[in-house]
């Protein structure tokens, strides 16, 4: 198996503990290696190293875990980098959401306004990441959890000569989302998602090996209690495909907008209100004899970023397995330009993640997700090296913007409020 050196960017986060837990449940497969925890807070990431330790030994995982608030120290000879980071925090995200709220907009951690404030955020670390690794750790490759993650790919690998593989998890839970929205049982679920990040639809999508649609038509007809599996399972059924869970900010605009709005708190808001337990929850575990993550009170659950502890691992073990990830396209998607970054599977062995080819996505939504691929490409210019123009020039291509005075109004606000995580050419 393979020993390895990798940094862990945003080590000392609420998701951290978590993630060690997926390493540590596929221990065998990373025997010897070592874990650099990285993060800026360390009083934090003292406690999740020290929590990390005591799982590991709990457990009798050959691997071993240490913490550092020094990135340069952390990369040097690394063989791969973890990034999932979240700059300003959840009270940035709450912001993301709020203004744009606040005229009458959708604003979220991927999408709309939010979505590009989070990437110029995001960006303006990475770039610094990416340029340690070239010097400290050439050729290791940048596994990257942070949102937004196609925008964060395609800025790397245009600008960078840094390997990078961006990861999520929804291609392979967005379709058992939908099953059990219809009542099914999503274990019998199979399906392929292509398209961009947080955008992709099924390709082909089975239940039990038959076709997964007709059954979903079916439930519909029958009556589905719940409104948003109603809307979900229609948009399904009408568009001939099984749609990511956030296109419900398009093809529901209206109805998302009126119920963010009707909330008495966002988000971000009601993770901000359950950090706390979650540090509590840490801090006893900490001093407990056999250390053990409580779903309800740890940030994602119990195992977090697993899709990229299984794509290191078909990675360094060169096993040639199939994962969803976003890569260039290269031609794998006929609908997109050969160097736009898409989510699509790809066989990863130890040359990396090389994307299938022979995909289309479904015609009813190429005109979305052409708009969608063209403002990811604004967003990744203008948060690697452009101006406040250019990121304005991003802001009005997004389909949930659209309209130059929203886009300068919005822009300004946010821009404000997150002057302290933005380089100046962005003010």
């Amino acid at each position: 198996m393979a020993r390895v050196k990798l940094a862990y960017i945003g080590g000392g986060s609420t998701r951290a503990p978590g993630t060690v837990a997926s390493f540590i449940r596929q221990a065998e497969s990373f025997a010897g290696s070592e874990i650099v925890l990285v993060d800026l807070d360390p009083e934090r990431l003292d406690l999740v190293c020290r929590l990390a330790g005591r799982m590991i030994e709990a457990r009798g995982a050959d691997l071993h875990v240490s913490a550092t608030t020094s990135r340069e120290a952390a990369l040097e000879g690394c063989d791969g980098v973890l990034s999932s980071f979240r700059p300003g925090g959840f009270e940035a995200r709450a912001l993301d959401e709020r203004i744009p709220l606040s005229h009458g907009a959708i604003g979220q951690e991927t999408q709309g306004a939010g979505g590009l404030f989070m990437a110029l955020r995001a960006l303006h670390v990475t770039r610094g990441l990416v340029e340690d690794m070239a010097r400290l750790c050439p050729g290791a490759t940048l596994f990257n959890y942070t949102n937004p993650v196609n925008i964060i790919a395609q800025a790397v690998a245009d600008h960078s000569d840094v390997p990078v593989i961006s990861l999520c998890e929804g291609p392979i839970v967005f379709p058992l989302e939908i099953a059990e929205m219809a009542g099914l049982d999503p274990r019998r679920v199979r399906a392929t998602m292509v398209g961009l990040n947080h955008a992709c639809w099924s390709v082909e999508a089975q239940y039990g090996g038959e076709p997964l649609l007709p059954l979903l038509e079916r439930a519909l007809e029958a009556g589905v209690g719940d409104p948003w599996a109603r809307r979900m399972l229609h948009l399904a059924v009408t568009l001939g495909s099984l749609p990511a869970s956030y296109m419900k900010y398009y093809f529901y605009e209206a109805e998302m907008g009126r119920e963010l709005r009707g909330k008495a708190t966002t988000r971000a808001e009601d993770i901000l209100a359950e950090v706390p337990d979650y540090w509590a929850h840490y801090r006893e575990q900490v001093q407990s004899t056999g250390p053990t993550l409580d779903p309800a009170r740890s940030r994602g659950g119990i195992f977090e970023l697993e899709v990229a502890v299984d794509v290191m691992d078909a990675m360094f073990n060169d096993r040639g397995e199939v994962w969803p990830c976003n890569v260039v396209n290269g031609g794998a998607i006929a609908d997109f330009p050969s160097s736009r970054v898409v989510e699509v599977p790809c066989l990863v062995d130890r040359r990396g993640a090389r994307p299938l080819s022979g995909f289309r996505v479904p015609p009813p939504v190429r005109g979305l997700l052409d708009a969608l691929g063209e403002y990811q490409q604004l967003a990744a210019d203008a948060g690697w090296h452009g101006t406040r123009q250019d990121a304005l020039r991003a802001l009005v291509s997004n389909p949930l913007v659209r309209t130059l005075p929203l886009a300068e109004t919005l822009y300004a606000e946010l821009a404000h409020a997150h002057r302290a995580h933005l380089p100046e050419r962005l003010w």
